[in-house]
This record gives C-alpha cells, sequence and structure tokens, in this order.
C-alpha cells in the first residue's frame, strides 16, 4: 500500500514552526518593550521608504499613493540585486558570495543588532560599562559570522543565529510608516510568488542553478535538520560505474570492470543470493584466429551473460528512486531568512495596534505555512513561503481590526460577552 505524502511531516513542520513562532514572539517583545521610549513614533529612512516619507497629517490618498510607490521602488532594488547575485553564482563567484552574505551578517549583528542593545539597555536601566558592552557584542558577531557557513559549528547553534538575524532586521522594519509597511509586504509576496515560480525568476533560477551543480545556496538559509554531506558524488547516488583496466602488459587482454556503488542502506543488499557489489565480465582479445569479436556476444552464454546486466540496471533504478526519497527525507525543510523577516514583521506591526490582532495574524501566519509545507510534500520542488501566510495575515489583521475588536469590545462593555 502507498503511503500517504502527508505521513512522516509532523517533525519537519514542527522543525520550521517552532523558530518562526519563538522569531515572531520575540519581535512582538521587542515592540512593546521600546514602543514606550521617549520617541515611539520614530521611523527610519532606509531602501523601503526612499520615494515618500508618510507624515501624519498627510491625507489618505497621499499616504496610500506615496506606499504604493515606496513599494514598488523597493521591489524593483530587490529585484536588480538578485540578477546581479544571480549573475555571479552563474559565473562561479561563489566564494565572493559567501564573503558578501558573511558581511551582511556581521552589519546586521554588529551595527542593528548593538543600536537594539543600547535602546534596552537605556530602556530598562541596565547599569553595563562600555568596554563589558563591546565586549559582548563583538563576541557575539564573531561567532554569528562564524556559524553562516562553518561545517565545525553546531547546526543548534547556526539556527539560533539564523532566528537572532530574523529578529534584529525585522525589528528595525517595523520602524517603517504603517501604510509602507502594508503595501511593502503585499508587494513583496507577490514579487516571492512570481520570482520562485516564474520560469525566467531570479529566485527560480538560483534554486536550478544550484541543484545542477549539486551545491548549497551562498545565502541565509535556515535549516530545519542539518544536511548530510556527500562523501562523492559516486558513493552518494549509488549508481552504475564502469571502468576498463589492463590485465597486464604482456598478456594482451583486457577485462571491463562493473561496478555498483551501494549506498548505506543498499551495503547489504544481495539480488537472487548473489552479491551485486562488484560484478566483473572479462573480455578476451578481441581479435583473435578464430575471428571471435567478443565472449558477450556468444550463442552458449549469451543468457547468462545478459541477465546480470538486466539485474543490474533494474537495481540501479530502484536505488535511483530510493535515493531520491532519501535525499528529500534527508536534506529536511529550509526557509530563507525573508520569510522570518516579513512574517515577524507582520505581526509586530499587529502589536503596535493591539494583542487581539497579534492573536488573529499568528493563527493566519501558522495556517498558511502549513499549507505552504503540505503543497511542498507534494509539489517536491522549491515554493514561495510568503504569498499564502502574507495573504492570510494581512486579511486576518484587517477583519480583526475593523469588525472583530469593535464587536468584541462593544459586547465586553456592555456586558453581554466576558
Amino acid at each position: 500500500m502507498e503511503s500517504s505524502v502527508l505521513e512522516g511531516i509532523g517533525v519537519e513542520i514542527i522543525g520550521v514552526m517552532s523558530p518562526v513562532s519563538i522569531c515572531m514572539f520575540l519581535v512582538v517583545l521587542l515592540v512593546y518593550s521600546l514602543s514606550t521610549s521617549s520617541s515611539p513614533d520614530l521611523t527610519i529612512r532606509t531602501a523601503a521608504n526612499l520615494v515618500y516619507a508618510e507624515n501624519p497629517s498627510d491625507s489618505t490618498a497621499q499616504k496610500l499613493e506615496g506606499a504604493l510607490l515606496n513599494a514598488v521602488v523597493f521591489v524593483i532594488l530587490i529585484a536588480i540585486v538578485t540578477f546581479l547575485l544571480v549573475l555571479l553564482y552563474y559565473y562561479n563567484c561563489t566564494s565572493f558570495l559567501r564573503h558578501y552574505v558573511r558581511f551582511s551578517a556581521f552589519f546586521v549583528l554588529a551595527s542593528m543588532g548593538g543600536s537594539i542593545l543600547l535602546s534596552l539597555l537605556q530602556r530598562f536601566s541596565i547599569p553595563l560599562d562600555s568596554i563589558t558592552c563591546f565586549i559582548f557584542l563583538f563576541n557575539f558577531t564573531i561567532v554569528g559570522v562564524l556559524s553562516v557557513f562553518a561545517s565545525a559549528i553546531p547546526i543548534i547553534l547556526r539556527q539560533c543565529y539564523m532566528v537572532c538575524l530574523g529578529i534584529i532586521v525585522a525589528a528595525w522594519f517595523t520602524k517603517l510608516p504603517e501604510w509602507t509597511t502594508w503595501s511593502l509586504l503585499v508587494a513583496l509576496a507577490v514579487y516571492d510568488l512570481v520570482a520562485v515560480l516564474a520560469p525566467g525568476g531570479p529566485l527560480k533560477l538560483l534554486v536550478d542553478l544550484a541543484s545542477s551543480r549539486n551545491e548549497e545556496l551562498p545565502a541565509l538559509i535556515y535549516e530545519a535538520r542539518p544536511t548530510v554531506a556527500p562523501t562523492g558524488r559516486a558513493a552518494a547516488l549509488g549508481f552504475l560505474v564502469a571502468g576498463v583496466t589492463e590485465s597486464g602488459s604482456g598478456s594482451g587482454s583486457s577485462s571491463i570492470e562493473l561496478q555498483v556503488v551501494p549506498t548505506e542502506n543498499e551495503s547489504n543488499r544481495n539480488t537472487h543470493g548473489v552479491d551485486d557489489s562488484v560484478g566483473v565480465v572479462r573480455v578476451e582479445d578481441l581479435i583473435n584466429d578464430e575471428g571471435e569479436r567478443s565472449p558477450l556476444v556468444g550463442n552458449a552464454n549469451r543468457e547468462e551473460e545478459r541477465s546480470p546486466l538486466v539485474e543490474v540496471n533494474r537495481t540501479e533504478r530502484n536505488m535511483a528512486t530510493r535515493r531520491e526519497e532519501e535525499e528529500l527525507s534527508e536534506r529536511g525543510i529550509k526557509l530563507g531568512l525573508g520569510d522570518f523577516v516579513f512574517y515577524s514583521v507582520l505581526v509586530g506591526r499587529a502589536a503596535m495596534y493591539d494583542l487581539m490582532t497579534v492573536y488573529a495574524c499568528y493563527l493566519a501566519i501558522i495556517s498558511g505555512l502549513g499549507c505552504t509545507l503540505i503543497l511542498l510534500s507534494v509539489c517536491r520542488h522549491a515554493l514561495p513561503a510568503l504569498p499564502i501566510s502574507i495573504a492570510l495575515g494581512v486579511l486576518f489583521y484587517f477583519l480583526t481590526r475593523l469588525l472583530m475588536e469593535p464587536f468584541i469590545v462593544g459586547t465586553a462593555t456592555n456586558l453581554m460577552m466576558f
């Protein structure tokens, strides 16, 4: 009986939803902690609001027009940078890309993370001298940079730093104006859908290039489980290997060696009671006195010679199918850092209104992420993680704020519901 595609994905779903929930929860705490400071309405000037700086005195039409313009410009900038990264990766500038990602992680942890740390120290009046703060921030940043691509770093440490990077960037994005934030989230969800699924999308090109080269993308990606590094192309794939070796210089004969390189799960398996890990067929001299072409095409042993090759090919196909299933299970689920960031930005923006919208947006995002993971188990290829979750999150935010919150507050104040 064929197993369902939903069987066994519970661990993977929990492994992705747990860090996303932790990231959103900590961003909400940061928003609540820092929003009551002396400058609650402070906005930052970034690439997301280059064109239009929102003012409270502007009309609704001006805010909407300016927010849409900011979102379009930001998406265009992201598309240009992504295509540039695709071009660099296509020309094998992987080392440059890795250093660029390390520098980005260093900048986020040192500059943006240090600013948030100073704001927390001022908010809670924590006594800490500058030398100790600098040493702590320096060590925290260096370990975070080393954990990005270093193979010797424990996977749990790398996962923690991925969550920290998402928290820091999301906390900064929550300082954007309200209209710009919502327009930006919707625009990025649409861009993510096009970039991953469109034939010429930049993210699709990156994934296809990495798959064709059997390499990991040089990007900040959260891994739900550690990936298994292949020891070799042939050993990982378990394919059939053929080689021609010389028996000796004076014998005048050669041998063709057909060797099935097994994977770890197939090293102890036999077919029809015969060990199929190594099979050797010797071919005598092709030109002799009797005019014999090759023993492989002789009349006497034609079936005996052919049947092992048929069994080997069948075993190869079975091993290839099993290998694909094992690779899908070993790779685990990977989620880009941008998904962490914009999930948390949506919840952080909802936290600036009230907790009811936070609960509604959190449930909507988790539901959308669950639907995306189920689609991932069915489609078996890269899917955008933003569209479903962002669409449900934005919809639930406005439904809760415009309909549910006035209804519940009205019924509670009139003692109709406790």
